[in-house]
């Protein structure tokens, strides 16, 4: 069961590391953000309702908060942080930080959690990962431009992240991987509406959403991006535990740039080689108990 685990997360972030480009092209194509969230968030929650139908709520309220915290960190406040970051900083800054989250990740479970704390050989693990996923991301660029609001914002994505995977320690053995992410779609479109209301509105352009591009790529988003890779996600975070599924978001950075270079032909380079060789490295040992 722990190799279908890793098999699963590999799956997911392979998937999840495409995104940026579909939804790269849904940006060019006219949507913000927060539309693309929307719109695959709820074709997701529209799908997963023909599986997961039986029950309406969880056992009790304090779950059913849980899972309120679950679709805020995991949805809404997650997707509109990390975007809104890329709005003030460079997508280097922005990528770097938001994968940060396996080490806060960790930082924040050993707190709460004792069996979930790492040794030094995961730690030092984690920490060659880390710096092999910088590489990646860098790809032969070796400044980093500073700025302090974008930064902030992407560092508030992982940690968002962080307490996601935190949450559902809660709740993943009590309920199935259906339900938890049916809820979790549910209350992150909730949760998002004010900012439709008091910032910006919603954008239901017919000229823009009936595109082949646009709707072919919010359908991959809403079935194999969000219902089925969160349902498989949530699955993995019960089989591994949340520091060992999470470190798998090490590998999004490596997914992105090889799914760039086939897809949107942006080039490799020799630095991005190497981390990526250091990243596969570091979690190897990370994942070594």
């Amino acid at each position: 069961m722990q190799l279908l685990g890793h098999l699963g997360a590999l799956l997911v972030i392979i998937v999840w590391g495409e995104t940026f480009v579909s939804s790269k092209v849904l940006l060019n194509a006219g949507l913000m953000p927060a539309d693309i969230f929307f719109y695959r968030f709820v074709l997701a929650y529209a799908l997963i309702w023909c599986v997961s139908y039986k029950r309406l709520w969880a056992r009790s309220i304090k779950d059913e908060l849980v899972f309120l915290g679950l679709g805020v960190m995991g949805g809404s406040l997650y997707f509109l942080v990390e975007n809104m970051a890329l709005v003030y900083s460079f997508a280097s800054n922005v990528s770097i930080l938001v994968s940060s989250c396996p080490l806060i990740t960790a930082m924040l479970l050993a707190i709460f959690y004792k069996n979930e704390r790492l040794n030094k050989k995961q730690i030092a693990g984690s920490l060659l990962a880390f710096v092999g996923m910088i590489m990646v991301v860098l790809n032969g660029q070796l400044i980093l431009h500073l700025n302090p609001k974008g930064d902030a914002l992407a560092l508030g994505a992982a940690i968002t992240w962080a307490f996601y995977s935190l949450l559902m320690k809660v709740v993943m053995h009590h309920y199935d991987s259906w339900f938890i992410t049916r809820k979790v779609f549910f209350y992150g479109l909730l949760s998002i509406l004010p900012y439709y209301a008091l910032v910006e509105p919603l954008n239901t352009d017919i000229s823009i959403l009936s595109q082949p591009a646009v709707y072919g790529n919010l359908l991959y988003l809403g079935i194999v991006a969000s219902m089925l890779c969160y349902v498989l996600w949530n699955w993995c975070l019960s089989k591994l535990g949340a520091v060992k599924a999470t470190n798998y978001l090490y590998l999004q950075s490596l997914c992105t740039m090889l799914f760039a270079w086939l897809i949107l032909h942006e080039r490799i380079t020799w630095m991005a080689i190497t981390g990526a060789l250091i990243l596969i490295l570091g979690m190897v040992r990370a994942e070594k108990k």
